[in-house]
């Protein structure tokens, strides 16, 4: 906590945070099951209460850049390796990535297809020989890219639309990679990369799983992906609401406490209200998560969680926003009293938009329940 805005000024956070995570327990526990092949046995009955915790209290610091670089790439980037990824390709990346040794990132969304996921263009064709693709294309927006030694990338590699689609896990050091950090309002310390790969020679062992079965591999891991972030969010909110209620118990105006005006008191029992109503609703998805299999979940909680992904975005942003009303000028600069406040400010969009934006999501969250009342009625 006393480093974020030391890294978030410098734009990166120091390789040694990884491994301490890693020592922690922090960084095993972040890819939605307790990987003991390549870092032995974890806390007893892990599942995605342990993992809730992990998150939630790693986001007691109020930064979704420091977050976000430790946890990003991490996260999204290795659960397809790890879950369609032959041995040969698991062997290669996991335990360095599981340790902190090496970073990963997930490389899908490009300057033209953002949520809208089968419509990627970046091509992967295979060689004369067979036994390489050759890749061209650009990714941007990408979290840990910069840092990132291995890339699990969405490709074309057969027709349009999702049916089209495949994984190839890329490395860093394959020729015609290049990476470069973007300037962002927020999240500045997490590296968020725009990625140009041309001409990238990728051996097909490299493929993760089967060709054109890419698409389905990405939405397996949504849910889980959308529940991380919501997780964030909602404490996110949290740090909001406690940071507000700190500095008006000790800040005066108008000869009393910024806590003993009304007005800010009902700015307090609001920003109270969403985060607890929210928080109940996660923890009632996260027990949902715990109870069913994997091909349940995904049936039966996508609409749910692209729901709950909204309710906790409004809930930040509604809430950065009072808590930055209550700090007055203390929330306009950075570093200070009001450092956390300015800083998931800025950060609002950051979880408003990736994993899906609200607006793609509120329409999801609807549909899937159209789909659910129909196999209901079958």
């Amino acid at each position: 906590m006393p480093y974020c805005r030391e890294w978030d000024e410098a734009k990166e956070i120091p390789a040694s945070l990884l491994k301490k995570a890693y020592e922690a327990q922090v960084l095993p526990a972040l890819v939605g099951y307790w990987p003991a092949e390549y870092v032995g046995s974890g806390p007893e009955g892990f599942d995605y209460f342990h993992e809730y915790i992990a998150i939630d209290e790693t986001s007691r610091c109020g930064s979704g850049g420091v977050l976000w670089g430790l946890t990003g790439g991490l996260s999204i980037g290795l659960p397809p390796v790890l879950n369609f990824g032959s041995k040969y390709l698991k062997d290669k990346c996991a335990r360095g990535c599981l340790t902190g040794e090496k970073r990963i990132c997930l490389a899908i969304t490009e300057p033209y297809a953002g949520s809208d996921v089968a419509n990627i263009r970046c091509s992967a064709i295979k060689d004369p020989s067979g036994q390489h693709y050759i890749v061209n294309g650009e990714k941007k927006w990408i979290t840990n890219g910069v840092t990132a030694d291995f890339f699990t990338v969405a490709v074309r590699t057969g027709g349009k639309g999702m049916g089209g689609i495949s994984l190839l896990l890329i490395e860093k050091d394959m020729a015609g990679v290049e990476t470069k950090q973007m300037q962002c309002s927020g999240m500045w310390s997490s590296g968020t990369t725009f990625i140009t790969l041309s001409d990238v020679k990728v051996p097909v062992a490299n493929l993760i799983g089967e060709e054109n079965k890419g698409f389905m591999y990405i939405m397996n891991n949504f849910n889980h992906e959308r529940w991380a972030l919501c997780v964030q969010s909602n404490r996110f909110a949290r740090v909001c609401l406690e940071e507000s209620v700190k500095y008006a118990m000790r800040r005066k105006t108008f000869g009393k406490r910024l806590i003993d005006h009304p007005v800010i008191r009902w700015k307090v029992a609001e920003m109270a209200r969403m985060v607890d109503a929210t928080q109940s609703m996660l923890e009632n998805v996260t027990y949902q998560m715990k109870l069913m299999g994997k091909k349940e979940a995904h049936v039966k909680l996508g609409g749910d969680i692209a729901l709950l992904k909204v309710q906790c975005s409004k809930t930040m942003e509604y809430c950065a926003r009072e808590a930055s009303q209550i700090f007055g000028g203390n929330s306009y600069i950075r570093g200070g009293v009001g450092e956390k406040v300015e800083r998931l400010y800025r950060e609002v969009r950051g979880y408003a938009i990736p994993g899906g934006s609200e607006e793609v999501l509120l329409d999801l969250g609807v549909r899937q329940a159209v789909k659910q009342y129909e196999r209901a009625k079958m």
